[in-house]
């Protein structure tokens, strides 16, 4: 089954094809970057406006690169929650006129579920077994889940405030970096001393797996603004980069021991980031748990993962027909 799938949450375009045992055949990304960078986070109405204009040469793009017409197309699948609704709903009419045009089915797709499940289309080794504590850490979400079989899922956490990218974002907003912010607090932190500054770890010592990043968001703009000309920016990004991640790494370990789960997956646009990388590896070695990441290009939001996830459901008879409509909000 040769399924398109379209992406458009928030401010990536993306289209894919995936055929058959869900292989990539191709994987288009539009960014935005350039269009939000100047107001240091995403600017709904011109996300819209941005997927309106790019969309379909994405979708273009995405076939012409697999080597297939539209008319080979046998489901579509288009990401439709969570995310905002305006850029959901670009996706969506361009998923539905292929669909309705071609009188194949369209299944809607959680977005949440794409990224958990994004290391089963890596393809550099084989995906991970059943069941597994998934951790989904992204601009717009932070919720571990418990991954017992495809489909069934259980949230075990999330955050009660900002998400992990979405603190990362503003810390580079507020130390002067450009946008996106995850990545070149990265780079700057590699300069800097991740000891220098004790930032708080909010929630850390408390059971349960829920995440908060409003208090570390908070302390680093106190900080920043009590330095004024003293201000070692490094250092400031190592010590927060230290303290998300120490976080993230404590509380999904912490549900795999407890729970008993042998296998962690870690997906999202915070997934790219190195020292989370680095200290999972250390926790894993240290726990004897088995770790996934997908590769750098499938952390950030793509359309092969929703293809992926929306081929399972197509295969299944999934149609949700013309009256499929954008969820903003939508838990896994």
């Amino acid at each position: 089954m040769l399924v398109l799938g379209i992406e458009s949450s928030c401010d990536e375009t993306a289209a894919a094809v995936v055929g058959e045992g869900g292989r990539s055949l191709s994987d288009v990304i539009a960014s935005q970057d350039e269009i939000h960078s100047a107001f240091g986070g995403v600017v709904p109405e011109l996300a819209a406006r941005a997927h309106m204009e790019r969309v379909q040469p994405v979708i273009r793009e995405a076939l012409s690169r697999a080597g297939v017409g539209v008319e080979d197309i046998e489901g579509v699948a288009v990401t439709s929650g969570p995310g905002l609704s305006v850029c959901l709903l670009v996706g969506i009419q361009a998923a539905k006129g292929i669909a309705l045009g071609l009188g194949i089915p369209l299944v809607g797709v959680n977005h949440l579920e794409g990224h958990l499940l994004a290391s089963f289309i890596d393809g550099s080794r084989p995906p991970p077994e059943y069941p597994f504590i998934g951790l989904v850490a992204s601009g717009g979400h932070t919720s571990l889940y418990l991954a017992s079989a495809p489909g069934k899922y259980k949230r075990l956490g999330h955050t009660l405030d900002d998400a992990a990218g979405e603190a990362f974002d503003k810390t580079a907003k507020v130390l002067g970096l450009p946008y996106p912010g995850g990545r070149e607090i990265q780079v700057l932190a590699e300069r800097g001393d991740p000891r220098a500054i004790d930032f708080p770890r909010p929630l850390l010592a408390r059971p349960g797996y829920d995440f908060s990043f409003s208090g570390l968001k908070t302390a680093v703009i106190n900080y920043v603004a009590k330095m004024e000309g003293e201000l070692n920016r490094a250092d400031v990004a190592a010590s927060f980069q230290a303290a998300a991640v120490e976080l993230l790494v404590a509380k999904t370990t912490r549900a795999a021991r407890e729970l008993g789960v042998p296998r962690i997956v870690v997906s999202g646009g915070v997934a790219a980031n190195r020292l989370l990388r680095e200290e999972f590896e250390k926790a894993g070695s240290r726990e004897l748990l088995q770790l996934w990441f997908p590769g750098l290009r499938l952390c950030t939001d793509n359309a092969a993962m929703i293809a992926h996830v929306g081929r399972g459901l197509l295969k299944n008879g999934g149609n949700d027909g013309p009256g499929l409509a954008p969820r903003a909000v939508w838990p896994l």
